[in-house]
């Protein structure tokens, strides 16, 4: 069935792509006002666009509440730093305590119980998330109601029992236990099943031989 964008609301354009678009990392994005108080609030808009300059993104929607910029917005164009933390499944339940629009003035990291590490001359980082990375403003795009942030990376800490090999810079996936957001109100998913799909080289692809690798498994037959 085709879907003519322009004959479609907002809402009905954002029901469709998040529902297809799956899974999308989830970034806990701290920032700190010109007061110095701190705020987090979870973004699944959110990727890596670059490693040379490494490079992520997060889009910035507007307040469902009063319309304008939310304070994560406001706080990185003010400030120029930000701090993205990966969001695990033991702290899935935290995570949708800090995406409640709350007052400005309200605290989300101590109502969600979490706790704060210090992360180098940048924002402090969420404790209980095993990925954080130190972001300065790389560029500021509007699009729509959204603010398109591009953040430098600056630093990056992974937590120590995550990393395989350090020298090799092995990271063990599957141990960071994170979470994916899906459709819907409350769609998750997480990292557990894994598919592994060999490379193959552009000979061995001209070549047809990409059979050779090991088949994806199917699922099963509906019934």
């Amino acid at each position: 069935m085709r879907f003519d964008f322009a004959a479609l609301s907002a809402a009905e354009r954002y029901k469709l792509m998040v529902a297809t678009i799956v899974p999308r990392p989830i970034a806990w994005v701290v920032t700190r006002d010109a007061a110095g108080s701190l705020n987090a609030a979870p973004y699944s808009l959110f990727n890596m666009v670059s490693d040379d300059p490494p490079v992520l993104m997060v889009s910035c929607g507007p307040s469902p509440v009063h319309g304008g910029r939310k304070d994560t917005a406001r706080n990185i164009l003010a400030q120029g730093r930000f701090t993205v933390c990966l969001v695990p499944e033991a702290a899935a339940a935290a995570m949708n305590i800090t995406a409640a629009e709350v007052p400005p003035e309200v605290d989300e990291i101590a109502l969600a119980g979490l706790t704060t590490v210090p992360f180098g001359e940048g924002v402090p980082r969420i404790g209980e998330s095993p990925v954080a990375f130190d972001c300065a403003l790389y560029q500021a795009i509007p699009i729509g109601r959204h603010l398109l942030v591009l953040g430098r990376v600056l630093a990056m800490e992974i937590r120590d029992d995550c990393v395989q090999d350090a020298t090799r810079k092995h990271v063990d996936t599957a141990r960071l236990g994170l979470i994916g957001r899906l459709g819907g109100g409350g769609g998750y998913v997480r990292l557990t099943d894994r598919l592994e799909i060999p490379r193959v080289s552009a000979e061995q692809a001209l070549a047809g031989a990409a059979g050779a690798t090991p088949a994806c498994p199917r699922p099963p037959p509906v019934r």
